[in-house]
C-alpha cells in the first residue's frame, strides 16, 4: 500500500483544495512523505491562503492564484530546503490550505446567569445571547497559536475559546455601564459597537478578525418581568374612574346590540359594579379638602390684688382653675370683653369650673 501511494504520489503535479464543508477553517494537503513534485502546479481558490511549513517552520505563503512551483515562486523555502541536485528533485514541504472566508452565524449566550446590581430592582440575575462573525485575517499567527499541526482544524475547536471571551468583555461591560434593566434594550447596539472594539484586539492575538459582533437579546428574571408588567399595566389603566365610564359605554353598547340575550344580563351586572364604583368616586372629591382654619391665640389678663397678670393662654388659665388659683369670682379679660368679668361668666370657663370640686367642709 505505501508503495502505491509513492507512486501514485510521482503523478500527481496540482496541488489544490476544494472545501465542501462549511466548519473546515484549516486543512493540510496530503501527500506522501510530504513530496512536491518541483514545477508542480499550486492552486490557490478565492478566500484561500496556502502556507508552506518546512521543518516545524512557516517558510512561504500564497494568496488565491495560480503558481509553478519552483525556486522563482518558493524563494524562502529554496533556501531552508537547499534543493540539491539541480533543484529538479522533488522537495519536501507540509501544505497547509487556511480558509479565509467570513464564518458567519456564531452563537454566543451567557451559560449562567450574569449577576449584576441595578438601581432600580437592586441584584438581578440576567441572561444575554447574540452572534458573531469571524475570519482569519493572519493565517500564519493562526497556524502558530491555534492550529499548530493539526491537520484538519474545524471551527468547532476555537468557537468555545471565542465564546468565553466575549461573555467575560460582555460581563465586565455591563457593569462598568451600569445600565437599568429597562433601558437595556434600547442600548443593544452601542452595547455591540463598544464590546466588538474590545475583543477586537485580543482576536487579532490569535490571528482572527472579528467583523461583526451582535447582542440580539438579555432577558430578565421572571419577577422583574412581572413588576415591569405591573408598573406598566398601572400606565395603561390611568385614571380608574375615567377607565370605568369607558367600560360603562362599551357596556351600554353591547347591550344595545343583544338586548334579549345572556349578555344583556351580564351588561346588567357590569354597569351595576361600573354605577357603584364610580358613586364611591363621586363622593371622593378628586382635590383634598381646604386645610383646617387654625383659630387664633387668645390671651387672657387676670386682675390679683389690684395688678393686672398676663398674658396667660388659655391652658394656662385652666391649669390655674384647676389648682384653685382662679376663683369663680377672680375678675378675668381677654379680647372682645368690653369690660372686667368673673372668670365663671366667660362660657369657655363656665365648664371648667363646674369640673373642680368644691372646697372641703371646714370642722
Amino acid at each position: 500500500m505505501a508503495l502505491w501511494d509513492k507512486a501514485k504520489a510521482e503523478f500527481i503535479d496540482i496541488i489544490e483544495w476544494t472545501d465542501d464543508s462549511s466548519n473546515t477553517m484549516v486543512y493540510r494537503f496530503p501527500r506522501y512523505d510530504n513530496e512536491i513534485k518541483y514545477g508542480a502546479k499550486l492552486i490557490v481558490r478565492q478566500s484561500q491562503a496556502a502556507v508552506f511549513v518546512n521543518k516545524g517552520q512557516i517558510a512561504d505563503i500564497f494568496p488565491s492564484g495560480l503558481y509553478s512551483l519552483d525556486t522563482d515562486n518558493l524563494p524562502i523555502l529554496s533556501t531552508l530546503a537547499g534543493w540539491k541536485y539541480g533543484f529538479h528533485s522533488p522537495f519536501k514541504a507540509e501544505i497547509y490550505f487556511v480558509n479565509l472566508k467570513n464564518f458567519t452565524n456564531l452563537k454566543w449566550g451567557t451559560k449562567n446567569p450574569l449577576i449584576l446590581r441595578d438601581p432600580d430592582f437592586g441584584p438581578v440575575r440576567l441572561r444575554a445571547f447574540g452572534t458573531y462573525v469571524v475570519k482569519i485575517s493572519d493565517p500564519s499567527k493562526f497556524i502558530r497559536e491555534i492550529v499548530g499541526t493539526d491537520g484538519y482544524f474545524t471551527l468547532e475547536k476555537v468557537t468555545d475559546q471565542l465564546r468565553n471571551l466575549i461573555i467575560t468583555r460582555f460581563s465586565d461591560l455591563l457593569g462598568d455601564k451600569n445600565i437599568p434593566v429597562t433601558d437595556l434594550a434600547s442600548r443593544y447596539d452601542e452595547l455591540s459597537t463598544v464590546l466588538t472594539k474590545i475583543i477586537s484586539p485580543e482576536f487579532l492575538e490569535y490571528g482572527l478578525d472579528i467583523t461583526k459582533l451582535l447582542v440580539e437579546n438579555i432577558s430578565l428574571p421572571t419577577e422583574v418581568e412581572e413588576a415591569m408588567d405591573k408598573r406598566s399595566s398601572m400606565g395603561v389603566v390611568g385614571n380608574l374612574d375615567d377607565y370605568f365610564k369607558f367600560q360603562s359605554a362599551n357596556a351600554m353598547e353591547m347591550a344595545a346590540k343583544n338586548p334579549g340575550g345572556d349578555a344583556a344580563a351580564g351588561v346588567g351586572m357590569g354597569m351595576g359594579f361600573a354605577m357603584a364604583n364610580q358613586m364611591v368616586n363621586s363622593s371622593i372629591k378628586s382635590t383634598p379638602p381646604p386645610l383646617p382654619k387654625i383659630e387664633e391665640v387668645v390671651e387672657y389678663y387676670i386682675a390679683e390684688k389690684g395688678k393686672k397678670i398676663g398674658p396667660l393662654g388659655l391652658n394656662a388659665i385652666i391649669g390655674n382653675i384647676r389648682e384653685e388659683k382662679i376663683k369663680p369670682d377672680t375678675l378675668i379679660w381677654r379680647q372682645g370683653l368690653e369690660v372686667w368679668q368673673k372668670a365663671e361668666t366667660l362660657e369657655e370657663l363656665s365648664a371648667i369650673f363646674k369640673s373642680v370640686p368644691p372646697p372641703l367642709p371646714q370642722n
